[in-house]
């Protein structure tokens, strides 16, 4: 069994040490995303819904006729008894199983009918992203400043980002560190936070604002901070700990800033009480509203909630390194261009492309998946919008065999319950990224079932351990209420690797991983493997699945 290491611990041998610090344990959160981390000891009443709405009915079928499946050996029958599942009675169902080095289809139902994809939308976007910005692309963040006489700038300090989603405070601090080594100590004017790269547009097109409390729905900004080593950018870190009995509970922000406040309303329950707290934000406030109680002995609940304008909360950060460091600005803190021509006094690049598709995909982060599009627009059209971003998503798409007629995106994540794409167009993206240079570093960062390692396993890292496809299936995962998918490779027992979509719609009762697994067994394991499908041993410790984003 691999030994389980942490998030932190990854990334940092993951980056060789590098610029970025990162801590031994992955904070806690969760979305389709699949983007924020778990909340530790979280108290049942504190936690995301599964999706802010009710499951929605399957999108309506088109009139296409299911494609006849090629018999090879009994898998067409095996996954047929598996799909006739009575959990799938009127659901929309598309699965395709296909040879990757031939091509050859060795499965296919209702392939090419457009469903939902929720997080495996990603799949589209990292790929796209890889191909039109490339693996070493780096986000830059710079601090520039007016003119400037001995110690003293006359006039504004910028803080100028380009959307780095894994700038945290020690970033932040180091930036303040870089500027009072330059000799500066004063500022006459004001911390001028500028998120231009970017349109100030925060949220995508259909986005369900009953879930813009939660880290997986953050806001998009040029400029961001992240709480964690998960780079849950947009979000504080809220902990909860209960006090004396009968008395308030304790909460501390981290990182703490005065643009973010807390209102205090909880209490804390005789030892032994069940929890009623909730953690939530209101709809354009930075207040954290902390309600309901929490039982005496306790133990300390954290959870992520985003905050309303990002680059001022990463502004509020930075000014107080800036203090910490000996350097004081005399004016306030407010949103802005930075003009032409103003000369640097520290800068920072990011990891590049190709590293950050770890937790990106590991952990499926919406907000990286969001950043990306804007980035995309950004660099290719000169606006960094979704508008300008997903159109040269789908003109790559459709240079990958993706046909726009079953296509239709509204954000990089898959969040967006009016997203569209077929597992036919899945798998042929899948298919074509095997050619292409950037592919072992994508295909590492797909999560691998069964591993347990945070940032090996990813979202499968409690699924189908102990079965045939444990260390056999790498693959994204997704799901939204009413909505699972699961996409990627898996080698066969003959050592053939297939691609594998699977995306399920409409389905009853709660989401049926289980089919998805059993499919994936069955590929890896052959039909002796089919009668350990249905039992298969989830591997000891959290369980990443749905505990990140409210589409994993």
């Amino acid at each position: 069994m691999p030994t389980h290491r942490s998030p932190g611990t990854v990334l940092a041998a993951l980056l060789g040490g590098g610029s970025i610090a990162l801590a031994a344990a992955l904070p806690a959160g969760q979305a389709h995303a699949q983007a924020t981390p778990r909340a530790t000891a979280k108290a049942p009443a504190a936690a995301p819904r599964v999706t802010a709405e009710a499951p929605a009915a399957a999108p309506r079928v088109t009139a296409e006729a299911p494609a006849a499946a090629p018999r090879t050996g009994d898998l067409a029958a095996d996954l047929d008894a598996i799909l006739a599942d009575a959990r799938l009675t009127g659901a929309g169902v598309g699965v395709l199983v296909r040879d990757a080095r031939t091509g050859r289809v060795r499965y296919d139902r209702r392939s090419g009918v457009p469903l939902m994809p929720a997080s495996n939308q990603k799949i589209h976007t990292s790929t796209a992203a890889l191909s039109i910005l490339g693996p070493g692309y780096r986000f830059r963040t710079s601090v520039r400043a007016d003119a400037r006489a001995g110690s003293t700038v006359h006039g504004n300090l910028y803080l100028k980002g380009t959307g780095d989603p894994t700038l945290r405070a020690a970033e932040y601090d180091r930036l303040a560190a870089e500027v009072a080594a330059r000799g500066v100590t004063e500022v006459t004017g004001d911390l001028v936070a500028d998120d231009t790269w970017f349109d100030a547009e925060r949220t995508a097109p259909g986005w369900d604002p009953a879930d813009f409390p939660y880290a997986y729905a953050a806001q998009i900004s040029a400029l961001t901070i992240a709480p964690d080593d998960a780079f849950n950018a947009g979000s504080i870190k809220v902990t909860v700990t209960p006090g004396e009995a009968g008395g308030p509970v304790r909460v501390a922000l981290d990182p703490p800033v005065d643009v973010v406040t807390v209102d205090n309303r909880a209490t804390t329950g005789a030892a032994g009480t069940p929890s009623t707290l909730s953690v939530t934000r209101p709809r354009g406030a930075n207040t954290i509203v902390v309600s309901g109680s929490y039982p005496a002995g306790g133990k300390p609940v954290e959870s992520l909630r985003t905050v309303e304008e990002p680059a001022l909360y990463a502004a509020a950060v930075f000014r107080d390194a800036l203090e910490a460091h000996g350097v004081r600005v005399a004016g306030t803190t407010r949103r802005g261009r930075t003009p032409a021509g103003r000369a640097a006094l520290a800068t920072r690049r990011s990891m590049p492309l190709s590293a950050l598709t770890t937790p990106f995909l590991k952990l499926s982060n919406n907000v990286i998946a969001e950043i990306l599009v804007k980035a995309i627009g950004r660099e290719t059209r000169g606006e960094g919008s979704w508008r300008a971003g997903l159109p040269v998503i789908e003109r790559h798409l459709a240079s990958q065999g993706v046909s726009p007629g079953r296509l239709e995106l509204t954000d990089g994540s898959g969040l967006s319950r009016s997203n569209r794409t077929t597992p036919r167009d899945i798998a042929a993206v899948l298919g074509k990224a095997r050619g292409r240079t950037w592919f072992p570093a994508w295909f590492r960062a797909l999560p691998v079932a069964g591993d347990p390692d945070p940032m090996t396993g990813g979202t499968l890292s409690g699924r189908m351990g102990g079965t045939p496809a444990a260390g056999r299936v790498q693959a994204k995962t997704g799901t939204l209420t009413g909505v699972t998918a699961l996409s990627g490779y898996v080698r066969d027992p003959s050592g053939h690797r297939l691609i594998f979509s699977v995306v399920l719609n409409g389905y009853s009762g709660g989401a049926p991983k289980d089919i998805e697994d059993r499919i994936a067994v069955r590929l890896a394991g052959g039909p002796a493997a089919l009668g350990r499908s249905a039992t298969a041993r989830q591997v000891p410790g959290p369980s990443l699945e749905c505990t990140w984003t409210m589409t994993c």
